[in-house]
């Protein structure tokens, strides 16, 4: 599989567990006080995917070595920051981004905190 086809399939992925994780359980608290103001965020959320190469993962974390997509949900400042953070924290858990990023604004499964971050971080392996 070419990389282009591997990052559709995989965008696809990410967009077909949002949806089907957004309407298979009720919006928590924080999600409608947030859709409707009632609280207020400096950050924005977006879903990023990074093609590199896996080495030897961090405790938590697994992959088999070699290429890899690695995707990652993430709350920042802005658009300009995920490729910073994707970078940043793939080099600590044994990520090394070589490739192509993309950048999906998305519907955000974990809540705001005090300062940008990243969750969700999977890995898909490939030739």
């Amino acid at each position: 599989m070419n990389i282009p086809n591997l990052f559709a399939a995989i965008t696809l992925m990410f967009i077909a567990t949002s949806v089907q994780g957004e309407s298979m359980s009720d919006d928590s608290d924080w999600k409608l006080k947030l859709r409707y103001g009632k609280e207020t965020t400096p950050y924005s959320h977006f879903t990023v995917l990074a093609e590199g190469v896996c080495g030897d993962m961090k405790e938590g974390f697994s992959c088999p070595k070699g290429n890899a997509i690695m995707g990652m949900k993430v709350w920042a400042n802005d658009i300009d920051e995920p490729p910073y953070m994707v970078k940043s924290i793939g080099n600590q858990i044994g990520f090394e981004v070589t490739g192509e990023i993309q950048i999906y604004s998305t519907e955000p499964e974990e809540p705001p905190r005090e300062n940008p971050h990243g969750y969700d971080i999977q890995f898909t392996p490939f030739d």
